[in-house]
C-alpha cells in the first residue's frame, strides 16, 4: 500500500548506556498514541504509525520521522501528538519548537 502521511517512530533503547535514547516503551506508547489521535482526529488521508529501529539521533529522543518530507521531531512527549497531527499532517505546518535543527540540534 502506498501512504500519503508514513510516520516512524524510533523504539532503539540504548541497554546500559548512560547516554539518551529514544527508548523501547516511551515509543510505542508514542505508536499507540499517533494510531489513536490519527483515527479520533478522523485524518481523511492513508497514513501509517510504527515503531522503527534507530533514526541515528537518539541523543535528542524520542525521535519521530515524517515522511514523505522527512522531517524529524526530538524529544516528542505523549502530549505533542496531537499538536504534531493537527499542525504537520493537517495544516502541512511543522512543529518548530520539535523540529531537529538542520545542525542537527534541537
Amino acid at each position: 500500500m502506498v501512504y500519503d502521511i508514513h510516520v516512524f517512530v524510533c523504539t532503539n533503547e540504548r541497554k546500559n548506556n548512560e547516554k539518551r535514547s529514544c527508548g523501547e516503551a516511551h515509543g510505542l506508547d508514542l505508536v499507540a498514541e499517533f494510531k489513536k489521535q490519527l483515527k479520533d482526529l478522523k485524518v481523511n488521508l492513508k497514513t501509517r504509525a510504527n515503531r522503527s529501529g534507530c533514526l541515528g539521533i537518539c541523543d535528542f529522543g524520542p525521535t519521530v520521522a515524517i515522511y514523505p518530507e522527512g522531517t524529524f521531531y526530538v524529544d516528542v512527549k505523549k502530549e505533542d501528538v496531537k499538536e504534531i497531527i493537527e499542525s504537520h499532517i493537517l495544516q502541512q505546518k511543522p512543529v518548530q519548537r520539535l523540529l531537529l535543527k538542520p545542525n542537527g540540534s534541537t
